[in-house]
C-alpha cells in the first residue's frame, strides 16, 4: 500500500485529495493544525467508505514541536516508509501592503514557505534512504505574476516555487521527484477564512472596496470544483514519470503560458482594467 502525508486536510484541496487518494488505495496520513476542525474530513471519509485507509493526525507546520511529532507519528503509521508528501497547508492575508500587519505577513510566510521547507527537511532522510519518493507542493497561479492587495501571498508562492525548482536538482539523484500543482480560482474556504485588512483610515479604501467587489464577483462566477485539483494531485503522484509543473484550470494554464512573456506594465494595465480599478480615484 502506497503511503502519503498530506497537510491542511480540514478543508479544501487537502480534504478532497485525502478522499481521492484513499479511494485509489493509498494509506493517507491526513494532518491538520486544529483537530477540532476534523468533522468535515471525517464525514467525507465515512461517506466514501475509506476510513480504514485514513489516519488523522495533528500537525501545525508553523510549530516546530508539532511538526516534529507529526512526521514521526506518520512514519510510525507507515512502518518507516513514505511514498509522498503533499504540502497543502496554506493561508492568505489580503490588503494593501502598507496596511498589512507584520504578524499577518509573517503568518503567511511561516505557513506557505517556511513550513514547507521544515517538513521537507525532516522527511528527506527517509526519502533518500528509500531512493524514491515525491514531494508535491500545492502552489497557485499567483506564482506567475503580481496581484493587487495580495502581495504577501504572491511572495510566498514565488518563494516556494523558486525553492522547489532548486531542490529538484539536489534530490533527483536519489530518485525523488519534486512537483508543483498550481490551481487557479477554486471553491475553497480560503476566500472566506483569510483576513481582509481594511483599516478605517486607510488611504487605499476606495481601491480596496472596488477590488473586493470585483474579486468576489469573479470567484462567484468562475471558481471551479476543487475535485479537479484532487484528481491532478493523484495523477501526479501515480504517473510513472511526473511533470514538474501542473497548472490547473483554464486561467492557470493561460497564466503559465504568459509567464515571462507579458511585460509587467502591460500585465498591470490588463488586470487593472479587468478589475475596474482604473475608475478609482485616490
Amino acid at each position: 500500500m502506497r503511503s502519503v502525508l498530506i497537510t491542511g486536510t480540514s478543508s479544501g484541496f487537502g480534504l478532497v485529495a485525502t478522499v481521492e487518494l484513499a479511494k485509489r488505495g493509498w494509506q493517507v496520513v491526513a494532518t491538520m493544525r486544529n483537530l477540532a476542525k476534523r468533522d468535515p474530513l471525517d464525514a467525507a471519509v465515512a461517506g466514501a467508505g475509506v476510513g480504514a485507509r485514513v489516519h488523522v493526525e495533528q500537525l501545525d507546520v508553523t510549530d516546530p514541536a508539532s511538526l516534529d511529532a507529526g512526521w514521526r507519528r506518520t512514519l510510525e503509521i507507515t512502518a518507516n516508509r513514505l511514498d509522498a508528501v503533499v504540502h497543502n497547508a496554506g493561508v492568505a492575508a489580503a490588503g494593501a501592503f502598507e496596511d498589512l500587519p507584520d504578524e499577518a505577513a509573517r503568518r503567511v510566510m511561516e505557513t506557505n514557505f517556511w513550513g514547507v521547507l521544515a517538513l521537507t527537511r525532516s522527511l528527506l532522510p527517509t526519502l533518500r534512504a528509500q531512493r524514491q519518493g515525491r514531494i508535491l507542493v500545492v502552489s497557485s497561479n499567483s506564482a506567475y505574476a503580481g496581484e493587487p492587495a495580495n502581495s504577501i501571498y504572491v511572495a510566498s508562492k514565488w518563494a516556494v516555487e523558486g525553492w522547489a525548482e532548486s531542490l529538484a536538482f539536489e534530490v533527483a539523484p536519489f530518485g525523488i521527484d519534486v512537483i508543483l500543482v498550481e490551481p487557479g480560482p477554486y471553491r475553497t474556504e480560503i476566500w472566506d477564512s483569510s483576513p481582509r485588512i481594511l483599516p478605517e483610515n486607510t488611504a487605499y479604501r476606495p481601491y480596496l472596496e472596488q477590488l473586493e467587489k470585483a474579486i468576489d464577483e469573479h470567484v462567484a462566477k468562475d471558481a471551479r470544483d476543487p475535485q479537479e485539483v484532487a484528481t491532478v494531485i493523484a495523477h501526479a503522484l501515480e504517473t510513472r514519470r511526473p511533470g514538474f509543473r501542473y497548472p490547473v484550470s483554464p486561467q492557470a494554464r493561460i497564466g503559465l503560458l504568459l509567464r515571462g512573456i507579458l511585460p509587467a506594465p502591460l500585465h498591470r494595465r490588463l488586470v487593472t482594467r479587468m478589475l475596474g480599478l482604473q475608475r478609482v480615484r485616490l
